[in-house]
């Protein structure tokens, strides 16, 4: 159908180098190709067929969603283009395994544990749908005026025939996600009888009294079912014939609705036990089951870091290397409950915490450009402690286990931005100026200028910021920056003495 295609490109516009679309409607709605769920759809083009004689006689053809699915995403493997754009790390192990999936048309089951995007990814498939798809005006179920498939369409259908009021809904309204809680019913997921249509009139045995639920409002779509673990055995069942027979039943109704949806789930493999269990028959209907990961290096974990952190205030790369440093440690660390994972919020939000302590000591001190130090992490990491689940023998020294992992992935960013050669005069220089008994203040209140003063000329300075900072204009405070993480490295490394009081922190002290 020419008309949609055409269609499809003028709303979306250019693609930018991350498959975003760049005129202000693809702007609109390009968090179909991220995460924002919250946005609202475009307005529908006023080129589109508005009955169902007009659509006939432009050309369209009724596909499946699946068959949707697979063509967009062949397309997108033929040119080249990201698959799933903002999900990070997945490109060799999770993302290849998702793309067989759906090619093959099955049903998707993402296990992993807590923060490794499996809400994202699932999300991120509404960018393979068809830009617009056409539906019955005012069908509960988005039902496809060419093959209506509820009593309501296809009693207008023969009414009306060609003169069908059509009208038209946005990929991104064809997304049903739902929570499962304890508290989800059978009618939340299928349906139940409206009192209010059967006291409007209808007879109680009328198939239009009936209030669908979540799933055939999904029709034509994806339904997403969050922490599948956590809904009740007994509402499981309920998604047996969804998932096999494709339809759904509801009460003592005899309901046959071929339902077209594709149907995705997450859950965290601790669950099975600790909450819960995907109940067997529902496991053996999904056609898949994928497991996702953390990112599996420190250079994945940065990128994932820099995409998802909201700053407010100069977090420097070499700080943001710190902090996935970090979070990978706390991963490994045997203190650590390895079952219940490590989220990604955790680096996010360690990241974000740097950026407000920069902005409060830019208030304190009446800086203009507020630049995050390294001495800020410690006063971070105890924000962190509800993070993460500890194993009980640690019950008591939690926060000193994070103080000590944060310190070994500062020692470890530190040697490997400034191991070499090339400043070794400058950290050899920095070690003779504390061994002449000179001593270097920092902390939350201290000034980036005033530490520099204390320091006095140095030769090198230059040379640290380009080696650790090359992207980034000289500043008094990302000066400041810099050489508080050089001088923290050498303590770590035992070169020089610290001592520590309250929010005051002394390099040289004996």
């Amino acid at each position: 159908m020419a008309a949609i295609f055409s269609v499809r490109t003028a709303a979306t516009g250019p693609l930018n180098d991350r498959g975003v679309g760049t005129c202000p409607l693809a702007r609109a709605a390009s968090w179909t190709y991220g995460h924002d769920v919250t946005r609202l759809a475009p307005p529908v083009p006023a080129d589109l067929p508005t009955t169902l004689g007009a659509l006939r006689a432009s050309g369209y053809e009724h596909r499946s969603v699946k068959d949707e699915l697979r063509a967009n995403l062949l397309d997108r493997l033929a040119a080249g283009e990201p698959t799933f754009p903002g999900i990070v790390g997945f490109e060799d192990t999770v993302g290849p395994q998702l793309e067989r999936a759906l090619l093959a048309g099955h049903d998707v089951v993402m296990l992993g544990e807590r923060g490794q995007g499996k809400t994202r990814l699932l999300r991120s498939l509404i960018a393979l749908l068809d830009e617009w798809v056409p539906v019955v005006e005012g069908c509960e179920i988005n039902d496809d005026p060419t093959v209506p498939i509820c009593a309501r369409c296809r009693r207008l259908a023969g009414e009306q025939g060609d003169d069908l009021p059509v009208t038209w809904r946005h990929r991104s309204e064809r997304f049903g996600e739902k929570l499962a809680t304890p508290d989800t019913s059978v009618g939340d997921l299928v349906g139940d009888v409206d009192p209010i249509k059967v006291a409007e009139g209808r007879s109680l045995g009328d198939t239009e009294t009936i209030h669908f639920g979540l799933v055939p409002r999904t029709h034509r779509g994806i339904f997403a079912i969050n922490e599948l673990p956590d809904l009740a055995e007994r509402i499981q069942v309920a998604l047996l014939n969804v998932l096999e027979e494709r339809d759904i039943q509801i009460r003592g109704y005899q309901v046959r609705l071929p339902l077209d949806l594709l149907v995705v789930a997450s859950a965290n493999p601790e669950d099975y036990t600790n909450r819960g269990r995907i109940i067997t028959p529902l496991k053996d209907r999904f056609g898949a089951e994928i497991r996702t990961h953390y990112p599996a290096t420190v250079d994945a974990e940065v990128e994932l870091i820099e995409q998802e952190a909201s700053l407010r205030a100069l977090v420097p790369s070499h700080l943001v290397e710190v902090v996935a440093r970090f979070t990978r440690e706390v991963r490994e660390s045997p203190a650590v409950d390895q079952r219940s994972g490590v989220s990604a919020r955790f680096s996010i939000a360690c990241v974000e915490a740097l950026s407000g302590a920069a902005l409060r000591r830019a208030a304190l001190t009446g800086s203009d450009h507020p630049v995050a130090r390294i001495g800020d992490l410690a006063g971070v990491v105890p924000t962190l402690r509800g993070k993460v689940e500890f194993d009980v023998s640690e019950e008591g020294s939690e926060e000193q286990t994070l103080q000590l992992l944060a310190r070994r992935a500062t020692a470890d960013a530190w040697r490997a931005r400034l191991g070499g050669n090339d400043l070794r005069p400058l950290l050899t220089w920095l070690v003779s100026w504390f061994d002449e008994g000179n001593s270097l203040v920092v902390g939350e209140s201290v000034p980036g200028q005033l530490l520099l003063d204390e320091l006095g000329p140095v030769e090198g300075l230059g040379r640290l910021v380009s080696t650790l900072e090359p992207d980034l204009a000289e500043t008094p405070e990302l000066v400041a920056a810099c050489v508080e993480f050089a001088v923290e490295g050498l303590w770590l490394t035992r070169r020089i003495d610290k001592d520590s009081v309250g929010s005051i922190t002394r390099y040289g002290a004996s």
